[in-house]
């Protein structure tokens, strides 16, 4: 029996969160290996375990996989949740490709410069209102059914839950407008596994402080 996936990242959300959020979904256990200092990022480098000398890496059946992309489509395929042709597979990517676009905006605004942060915070509030929520909510109003594509749990819907939640951390106020998306919010929440991961004490991380992000900062180099 393989063992279970291995997880090389910082202590922290960054670029690997939505993979514990997929492997957690699905019901597979994980075990991480926190990198604390530049040393343990070198060893993970030097050791040639970092294709492009770059984290995240998840070790998954005896291969040491990087790019967040490819480990996603990996996972989601391993485990039935990338929908069941090409189309879906078409359609689970355009809205993930979507939600990764406001969720990277989200992710990099602990590191923007002081003096760009007020910009930042009132573009992402107008984009998650006029441009990437209505897409969702009309989705769901369009076909009626509670997941976003081929009425079956996805890739898509729990990529969505996930920014769903770092959106209302950001600004509750935003999903107020879009009742399909708090019904699904609601509905995915209580999905066994995804209960479990949303509960305290799971591998699911905390936002980023500054003392997290500093330490960050010097290990990467960013």
């Amino acid at each position: 029996m393989a063992g279970k996936p291995k997880l090389h990242y910082f202590n922290a959300r960054g670029r690997m969160e939505s993979i514990r959020w997929l492997l957690a979904a699905a019901g597979v256990e994980f075990e991480e290996q926190f990198i604390d200092s530049e040393e343990d990022l070198d060893k993970l480098r030097n050791d040639g375990s970092l294709m492009f000398q770059q984290v995240p890496m998840v070790e998954i059946d005896g291969m040491k996989m990087v790019q967040t992309r490819a480990i996603l489509n990996y996972i989601a395929t391993k485990y039935n949740l990338y929908g069941k042709d090409m189309k879906e597979r078409a359609l689970i990517d355009m809205y993930v490709e979507g939600m990764a676009d406001l969720y990277e905006m989200i992710l990099l605004l602990p590191i923007c410069p002081p003096e760009q942060k007020d910009a930042k915070v009132a573009l992402i509030k107008e984009r998650t209102i006029n441009r990437y929520f209505p897409v969702f909510e009309k989705v769901l109003k369009s076909h009626g059914q509670d997941y976003l594509v081929g009425n079956k749990l996805s890739k898509a819907d729990i990529h969505l839950l996930e920014l769903l939640y770092a959106v209302e951390e950001f600004d509750p106020s935003l999903i107020t407008d879009f009742p399909l998306l708090k019904a699904l919010k609601a509905r995915i929440s209580n999905l066994p596994t995804v209960k479990k991961f949303l509960q305290p004490g799971s591998q699911r991380k905390p936002l980023a402080d500054e003392k997290t992000v500093e330490k960050a900062r010097k290990i990467f180099k960013f």
